[in-house]
């Protein structure tokens, strides 16, 4: 990706990406997908199936607008916070139940609002809150200690691990382990087996009745309730919006993307070197415009994040950012 500014290239972000269909085919690499990333929030649509396979979600009454919070990085609005406080209050816990952590919202007019009111930031405005509810809501319904589920030792954690393993193919056991932002672990995953778990995501087909049912009852979620996925001027809320279900997205930090396309049965993962998500964004634009999979719709709600025009504080137009993907190598 280049970030151009006048007659000049200022920036270079380079992205790595695959793309793989449910079987294990590699149709398109670009880069370096062998080596492990952590894919952080990119992960939660697959985080987000123990709490719909163990019967939590419909022990709790869990609707697509909370199914959907379960897998999102929001951007602390009213919306998201009012709805993780009632949905905790219906299983009768508190946000002091949150293992989180609280932080601003990163939407400015939610944190002026915020300040405004003379208030602070709680766990709820966490833009993970929405997630850990859903580790507590599975917790709580299987007998499971509240208390300390974001460690890994946890039957919380363990099972998502578990969960993963599946969906990777890969002995996670000694895979490399970090703690994300939210405080729970994160583990490396090469690209290439990243896009083969979100391919199986997509195409749940061969994994069983059961299984299939909750990746599609997820996908609904996240396509019907695209605002909570994310919120306000957010790729993942304009995308996963106008895409209608033809593809489910979700970012990570740290330049992560991951996103299903159901209708083909194939999954794309893809970081930033750099760690940048600005590069990742217009790389996704570009490789779903590879992969035949992009409306007019689409355009009108993505453009303005997967083809940036750069525009300084007076509003003069400066520069833009565009993707220039190579020839995508296929697997061998």
């Amino acid at each position: 990706m280049t970030v151009r500014r006048g007659t000049m290239v200022e920036s270079v972000h380079q992205v790595n990406a695959a793309v793989m269909d449910a079987a294990g085919t590699l149709l398109h690499r670009w880069g370096d997908i062998e080596k492990p990333v952590y894919l952080r929030s990119a992960i939660k649509p697959i985080q987000a199936l123990p709490f719909v396979e163990s019967g939590a979600a419909d022990a709790c009454n869990a609707t697509d607008r909370e199914i959907s919070l379960a897998c999102a990085s929001h951007t602390g609005e009213d919306i998201h916070v009012d709805a993780v406080t009632a949905w905790l209050d219906r299983l009768g816990l508190g946000i002091e139940d949150l293992e989180c952590g609280a932080h601003w919202p990163s939407y400015r007019p939610a944190e002026r609002a915020l300040a405004a009111r003379g208030e602070q930031p709680t766990a709820a405005h966490n833009n993970c809150s929405g997630k850990h509810t859903g580790f507590l809501a599975t917790a709580r319904h299987l007998g499971e200690p509240l208390q300390g589920y974001i460690h890994l030792d946890h039957p919380v954690q363990q099972r998502i691990v578990r969960v993963l393993e599946d969906f990777t193919g890969l002995d996670l056991s000694r895979a490399p382990i970090g703690i994300d932002g939210c405080s729970i672990p994160t583990l490396g995953v090469p690209l290439d087996r990243a896009a083969l778990a979100i391919a199986r995501f997509a195409d749940p087909s061969a994994l069983g009745a059961e299984r299939a049912a909750a990746c599609h009852r997820i996908q609904q979620a996240i396509a019907c309730e695209p605002m909570m996925i994310a919120g306000s001027d957010r790729l993942c809320t304009a995308l996963n919006g106008s895409a209608r279900g033809a593809v489910i997205a979700k970012v990570g930090a740290e330049g992560v993307y991951l996103a299903a396309l159901p209708k083909l049965g194939l999954g794309i993962s893809m970081k930033t070197v750099d760690g940048t998500t600005r590069g990742c964004e217009a790389a996704l634009g570009a490789v779903l415009e590879t992969l035949g999979v992009m409306t007019d719709e689409m355009h009108t709600a993505m453009d303005g994040f997967t083809r940036p025009v750069l525009k300084n504080w007076n509003g003069f137009e400066v520069g833009q950012i565009e993707a220039h993907l190579d020839a995508a190598q296929p697997e061998g």
